[in-house]
């Protein structure tokens, strides 16, 4: 089956039916409803690239995530393919598990696949894709690190909000030994949520301990880890607020070991309130990330650049705020510190 055979049973041209594949707005209204009533009975499936090719359009975008192992990213991409569908889009989802190699293979995947844009959702090396993707006039979002350039929009995370509310609760549970669990510093999202916490603590006039700060790799194997380090401590901290969820549930496994309970014997907050978090025993009192607002920005910051003709030259900047998520992993300190 091929577009001659639709256009002799629609009793129109070959072009009108390549036209109404391709949603051009110049087919009459009349003519498109009777090739698409033809294609439907035909259960003919028009060939992506070829449709590229004549409209210049691939109808594709593209998402890179680091690791699609941790729950954050499978609800990511679930949000952004159903609000593609919704636009008549597809996506194509690679995954670089932090590896600079992985990261060069996607971006020329995407650049074989002649997608329309690019959100790239790794939280760190982003860099590496600019000098892949630039040249080639692809519109880009980032998250935090977008630089000032045309085709380029940033989606910028408000740490501080949602953290601020954490610290400001622990505190108000007459917390002062308060842990920070970092996600790796080599990444830029880890160091403005651990500089989002220092700057809380100094606000309410409790300086953070730099022994309380403890670096992480945002797996509950990492939490596990860090909780370790935090334990061996003369005075341990009554509370700990973790850069996302994953390292949080490591610290609740390894308080399950160790028989501490949470909360009695310690507070424990994570960030990113993934859907399991609201699942896991105690439920877990977390920052939240909106993973459909953060979706829908980045998709509609492509879309945008897809539609504009003149790009803007400093690029476009949106701001997603966090929000503190309140469930049962916290209590009021039982002790100041603990022996």
């Amino acid at each position: 089956m091929n577009i001659r055979e639709i256009a002799k049973r629609a009793r129109v041209s070959s072009a009108t039916v390549s036209r109404t594949i391709n949603r051009h707005p110049s087919v009459q209204p009349q003519l498109a409803k009777r090739v698409w009533r033809i294609v439907e009975e035909l259960g003919y499936f028009p060939s992506t690239q070829a449709r590229a090719l004549v409209s210049g359009r691939s109808r594709i975008f593209g998402l890179i995530v680091s690791e699609i192992t941790n729950p954050f990213f499978p609800e990511i991409v679930h949000v952004f393919e159903e609000t593609a569908v919704k636009h008549n889009y597809e996506i194509l989802v690679t995954s670089t598990v932090h590896d600079p190699e992985r990261m060069k293979t996607s971006a020329r995947r995407m650049l074989e696949h002649r997608v329309e844009g690019v959100a790239v959702m790794t939280f760190g090396m982003e860099e590496s894709l600019l000098d892949d993707l630039k040249l080639r006039n692809v519109p880009l979002v980032f998250v935090d690190v977008g630089p000032p350039r045309a085709r380029v929009s940033n989606i910028r995370i408000d740490y501080l909000h949602g953290i601020r509310q954490a610290v400001q609760h622990l505190a108000a549970l007459r917390h002062e030994k308060i842990a920070f669990i970092t996600g790796p510093l080599t990444l830029k999202s880890a160091l403005a949520r651990k500089d989002a916490f220092v700057r809380s603590m100094n606000e309410i006039g409790m300086a953070a301990d730099p022994e309380l700060i403890v670096e992480g790799d945002h797996t509950p194997e990492g939490g596990e880890e860090a909780f370790s380090k935090l334990l061996s401590l003369r005075l341990r901290p009554s509370a700990i607020l973790c850069s996302n969820d994953m390292t949080a549930i490591g610290v609740m496994r390894k308080c399950y070991s160790d028989k501490i309970v949470v909360p009695r014997d310690l507070s424990v907050i994570g960030f990113d309130n993934i859907h399991l978090s609201q699942y896991i025993l105690p439920p877990l009192t977390t920052i939240e990330m909106a993973q459909t607002e953060l979706v829908r920005l980045v998709f509609q910051a492509l879309w945008h650049d897809v539609q504009r003709e003149i790009p803007n030259l400093k690029g476009t900047e949106y701001v997603l705020k966090t929000s503190f998520v309140l469930r049962d992993s916290t209590a009021m300190n039982p002790g100041k510190g603990r022996s």
